[in-house]
């Protein structure tokens, strides 16, 4: 394996009945708590209700910021900023998914902070000399891992920019991870993140070294359990063993564990991302058109992954195969699966409808640097135009 430093800040409490029993007291130190949401659907479950009854119970002042939206905005984040330091915001708790996780995290920074936050640690990597706000978050939604790291994807709307960084002292405090919570979720929704999911552990696992390590084996049953436990969602929403199970794959995708010793290949991310910063795409979606057709072009450079990848996952049988064909019997399985769970399979059911667009949306795109095959602009383009019908 490769060297590496580990870290992780974040408190984990998670299980049937975590937020009335712990709420309280983590929220303890702090009096004016900014409510962070997205569009509502958590005053719609119960979820808002639950949330704030024990706040108000333990005396808070709650000051609320709502909106947060599913590819969340720079703009965004300075709203929430300039609210934060204007109401005297000493914590801030979120709650719902991804994005309202990764706004809250840059919320947290730019309310600390006298520069320009984009500036200075999105459009490049920065070193955090301030301590941000203290952050906790109440997990809705399964996909993104968000809850354990401090990563945050923000899109700048002027520059059609959309990317992430992961900075740990933008970790929450502490993360409350109930799978009743998830229950309410659209499966469409629910769907599109366990895809998400699958993405993180892919994109991590697609990548050197190829020698035996320990990071492979971990991810190979969390591929395997993803697939199992979406399946079964799928049949029974709110099945909840699934559902616990795919809440853990989520944060087990992305609480850096599995990536230690890997160089990780977030190719398809980079190119999901730039889809998502012109024409606002669902994210999972947009992983679930890209993921076959990108390791199609790139299969035969990292052979023998795939071929492991087609035997200790999808359980493909070798007997008569040659290793290039077992290893593209790997991805078509993973391209028949994504049509199984209903996910799109090209831009135009994406809802991309301008292919002229392609060429300023690939040439924006960055580079992975841990690819097997290293992209150039000119095969994104291809990939692109392959994905569009």
């Amino acid at each position: 394996m490769n060297n590496f430093i580990f870290q992780n800040a974040t408190k984990v409490y998670f299980g049937k009945g975590c937020v009335k029993e712990y709420l309280s007291c983590l929220t303890e130190p702090y009096h004016t708590i900014m409510l962070a949401y997205g569009g509502g659907s958590i005053k719609a479950n119960g979820i808002y209700d639950e949330v704030t009854s024990i706040l108000w119970a333990a005396g808070k002042r709650i000051v609320e910021f709502s909106g947060i939206m599913a590819n969340p905005t720079y703009a965004k984040v300075q709203k929430g900023a300039k609210l934060a330091r204007e109401q005297h915001v000493d914590m801030i708790l979120g709650v719902g998914g991804g994005s309202v996780m990764d706004c809250c995290k840059a919320i947290s920074l730019a309310a600390k902070y006298e520069g320009d936050v984009w500036n200075d640690f999105w459009e490049k990597p920065g070193v955090i000399e301030v301590d941000p706000l203290p952050l906790g978050i109440i997990v809705t939604v399964a996909g993104t891992g968000s809850e354990c790291n401090g990563g945050a994807v923000i899109t700048n709307e002027e520059k059609k920019v959309k990317t992430g960084r992961d900075y740990p002292k933008l970790n929450p405090s502490f993360a409350l991870m109930d799978p009743v919570y998830t229950y309410s979720v659209p499966v469409k929704q629910m769907v599109s993140g366990g895809f998400d999911i699958l993405s993180h552990i892919m994109e991590t696992y697609f990548s050197e070294p190829n020698e035996d390590n320990v990071s492979d084996d971990i991810m190979e049953a969390l591929m395997k359990s993803v697939i199992r436990n979406l399946r079964a969602a799928i049949v029974n929403p709110k099945d909840y063993t699934a559902r616990s199970n795919l809440l853990w794959d989520s944060t087990m995708a992305e609480n850096r564990i599995i990536k230690m010793g890997k160089r990780c290949d977030f190719q398809c991310h980079n190119m999901e991302h730039q889809l998502g910063a012109y024409t606002d795409c669902n994210h999972g979606c947009g992983l679930a058109v890209l993921h076959p057709v990108y390791y199609r072009h790139i299969y035969k450079a990292g052979l023998p992954k795939f071929v492991r990848f087609a035997i200790n996952v999808w359980e493909i049988d070798g007997n008569g195969k040659s290793d290039e064909e077992l290893a593209r019997a790997g991805v078509e399985a993973l391209a028949d699966f994504i049509k199984e769970i209903g996910l799109p399979t090209t831009l135009r059911e994406l809802g991309v409808t301008d292919r002229t667009q392609l060429r300023e949306i690939a040439d924006s795109c960055g580079i992975s640097a841990g690819s097997y095959r290293k992209m150039t602009h000119e095969e994104i383009l291809e990939i692109f135009n392959e994905c569009f019908e």
